[in-house]
């Protein structure tokens, strides 16, 4: 299973897929991109675990994440149940450039993009405005001559922006929602975002949140759909990547910080979940 969807969005800063149907090719994993994504559902009912938070999404959701952030949609598929979403993946300061005469659409990015968030999904939003859009500019983008597609994607990017901003006005004149507690498996992932860079012992997690070792197994995964090995390895391998892109620590170091002082077995684990040995993918990001 690989962690990181890794796009070269410096070939082309930006990757769009519209109303693309996953009923039959959906897997469930976490993973993580280079840019910012947005994804739109358009038809499909799951939830999404981001940001130690399990949100629920619908027709009508936008949920977004920002670049390296880590993520995992799960949908109730079957014959009566399809998921139909478009996808969109960009260059953050690439979009920035183009809303830079829009002073209070590029705060708006901003917010999303960098500021700290408690939900990032938008909910209800109009489908059918929502549909007009992506479909407008969807055949504007099938007919653009290749020196203007990245201006007409842009141009659609804004215009997502617009509304989405519209959107969230709405939303702050309306009553605050009561602010839910925490639910086991969010108590689980906040311990992991503490101390997934120290030594793993399930036994210190349980006492933490005042459960039995197999009981908080059990509990996590049935309500996350996956382990707490496999969502602790994800989140030391996107925090992984994150360093060996931007930091100038070195391989040995990158690993020790995540947890993992066996250095063979930290090369060994980033290979199997990215694809490429830590070597390489540190040499690949200091070439961007």
């Amino acid at each position: 299973m690989k962690i990181m969807n890794y796009m070269n969005l410096n070939q082309h800063p930006v990757q769009l897929s519209f109303a693309r149907d996953r009923t039959h090719e959906f897997v469930e994993i976490f993973h993580a991109h280079q840019g910012m994504e947005m994804l739109y559902v358009h038809e499909g009912h799951g939830s999404v675990l981001v940001n130690q938070q399990i949100r629920k999404l619908a027709p009508g959701s936008l949920v977004y994440f920002r670049p390296f952030q880590l993520h995992r949609i799960q949908m109730k598929l079957g014959p009566d149940a399809p998921y139909i979403r478009s996808l969109f993946v960009f260059e953050p300061t690439e979009l920035e450039r183009f809303l830079a005469p829009f002073a209070s659409l590029q705060a708006f990015f901003h917010r999303l993009w960098k500021e700290p968030v408690g939900n990032p999904v938008f909910s209800g939003l109009p489908q059918e405005r929502m549909a007009h859009l992506l479909s407008d500019y969807r055949q504007r983008l099938a007919e653009a001559p290749p020196d203007l597609l990245l201006e007409e994607q842009m141009l659609f990017l804004v215009a997502l922006m617009h509304e989405l901003k519209r959107h969230a006005a709405a939303e702050e004149q309306a009553p605050l929602p009561v602010k839910q507690k925490s639910t086991g498996a969010e108590q689980v992932m906040e311990w992991i975002e503490e101390h997934y860079m120290e030594e793993f012992h399930l036994e210190e997690l349980a006492k933490a949140v005042h459960l039995s070792p197999n009981h908080v197994s059990a509990m996590f995964r049935q309500s996350a759909g996956t382990s707490i090995t496999e969502y602790l390895t994800a989140r030391r391998i996107r925090q992984a990547c994150w360093l060996l892109r931007t930091s100038d620590q070195t391989v040995q170091e990158v690993g020790r910080s995540i947890g993992l002082s066996n250095f063979p077995y930290f090369c060994q684990l980033f290979k199997k979940h990215v694809g490429l040995t830590p070597y390489r993918y540190k040499r690949s990001s200091a070439g961007q």
